[in-house]
C-alpha cells in the first residue's frame, strides 16, 4: 500500500509548474508528494515554488525538504492543492480529516484554483461513510452537549482521542468522528445540518470542491476526472 501511495504522490508532480504557489496538504500519501517536490527543487526541474502548509506537520517536513513556505493570508489565490483523502466517491467528494488537518486543508484548497486528490485504491468507495468515519471539528466547550444531535442526524458519535487525552487539532479544538452504519445517504443535507451547529467548526466533507484524483492500484494509477466539469462550486472556492 505504501508503493501506491509513493506512486499516487509523484504522478500528481505532473501538474506543478514553475512559479506556482501550492496548497500542502497533510497525511501519509502527501508526504511522497512533498519528498518528490523537494527533489525537483533541488535537481532544478521546478523552480521559484511557494507552498501554503495545512499542518504543523507538513510545514516541519516541508521545511527540511527545502520547500519555500508562506502563510495562507499572504499567498492571495493559489495555483494549486494537493492533498490526500480518506475516501474518495465517483464525483469525487471526498470524506477527509482522519489526519487531524480538516479545517486548515479545507480553507486552503478554498483559496485555490484547482484542487488535485491523491489517494490509493483503498480509499475508492461508492458512497461516502461506507469505510471511514466523517471528522466534525468542534470546539472543546460544551462539545457533550452534541452528541444528542449528531445521533439525530443518523450518526454514531466518537470523541477522537490521544491515549487519555482528547485529541487536540492544530487549531486547539476537539474532533468528533461519526460513524454511519450503511453510509451517508445525503451528504450535502448533511453538511448544511452541521454547519448551522453553533459550536461546530467545521467538517470533512469536501463536496465539489476536487478536480482530478490520481489513484494509485496494482495495475497503476488512474487519473480520475470530475465528472461534470461544468458543475458550480459548492464550498466557497476562489475563482
Amino acid at each position: 500500500m505504501e508503493a501506491q501511495k509513493k506512486e499516487a504522490g509523484i504522478a500528481a508532480l505532473a501538474e506543478v509548474t514553475s512559479g506556482m504557489t501550492l496548497g500542502l496538504g497533510t497525511g501519509s500519501t502527501v508526504r511522497h508528494f512533498l519528498e518528490a517536490l523537494g527533489a525537483a527543487l533541488r535537481d532544478g526541474a521546478l523552480r521559484d515554488i511557494r507552498g501554503v502548509p495545512t499542518s504543523e506537520d507538513t510545514a516541519t517536513r516541508a521545511r527540511t525538504l527545502g520547500i519555500p513556505l508562506l502563510e495562507l493570508h499572504d499567498a492571495g489565490t493559489l495555483d494549486l492543492a494537493v492533498d490526500g483523502a480518506d475516501e474518495v466517491a465517483p464525483s469525487l467528494d471526498l470524506i477527509k480529516g482522519l489526519g487531524g488537518a480538516l479545517l486548515r486543508e479545507k480553507m486552503v484548497v478554498q483559496a485555490s484554483r484547482r484542487f488535485v486528490v491523491i489517494a490509493d485504491a483503498s480509499k475508492r468507495v461508492e458512497r461516502l461513510g461506507e469505510k471511514a468515519p466523517l471528522p466534525v471539528e468542534v470546539v472543546s466547550f460544551g462539545w457533550q452537549a452534541h452528541l444528542s444531535y449528531l445521533e439525530s442526524l443518523g450518526a454514531e458519535p466518537r470523541l477522537r482521542t490521544r491515549g487519555l487525552e482528547p485529541y487536540r487539532t492544530d487549531n486547539g479544538n476537539f474532533i468528533v468522528d461519526l460513524v454511519f452504519p450503511g453510509g451517508i445517504g445525503d451528504a450535502a443535507g448533511l453538511d448544511r445540518a452541521l454547519a448551522s451547529r453553533a459550536g461546530v467548526v467545521e467538517t470533512g466533507l469536501f463536496l465539489g470542491l476536487a478536480d482530478r484524483c490520481y489513484l494509485a492500484t496494482a495495475a497503476g494509477v488512474e487519473r480520475m476526472d470530475v465528472p461534470d466539469p461544468g458543475r458550480p462550486d459548492s464550498n466557497g472556492r476562489n475563482g
